[in-house]
């Protein structure tokens, strides 16, 4: 499971996903079918999710199924920004989609 930091056009949300990688093809039209074509994405560790959003982690883990490849964790961007420093954070990832 990766855990990722995605800033988005509305701010940043945090996201798990059983991709790969932040910019797996398939991550990337998904995000693209939901509204998100353009984003930057760090990966964060996800013990240090799992110790900051604890109970709320949990429900969401215990959601998904196996068919299942990425839950939004947090949509708060304020939050989100102000849960993890930027030296946590990974190296960027740039997506930039079909903007059409």
């Amino acid at each position: 499971m990766k855990a990722g930091v995605f800033f988005t056009g509305t701010g940043p949300i945090l996201i798990l996903t059983s991709y790969e990688s932040l910019d797996d093809p398939n991550l990337v039209e998904k995000l693209s079918a939901k509204g998100i074509k353009k984003y930057i994405a760090f990966e964060v560790s996800e013990h240090k999710v799992k110790d900051r959003y604890g109970k709320q982690y949990n429900v969401i883990m215990g959601d998904l199924s196996q068919t299942d490849d990425l839950r939004v964790l947090d949509y708060d961007g304020h939050h989100v920004f102000y849960n993890f420093s930027l030296k946590e954070l990974g190296e960027p990832i740039y997506v930039e989609g079909n903007e059409s």
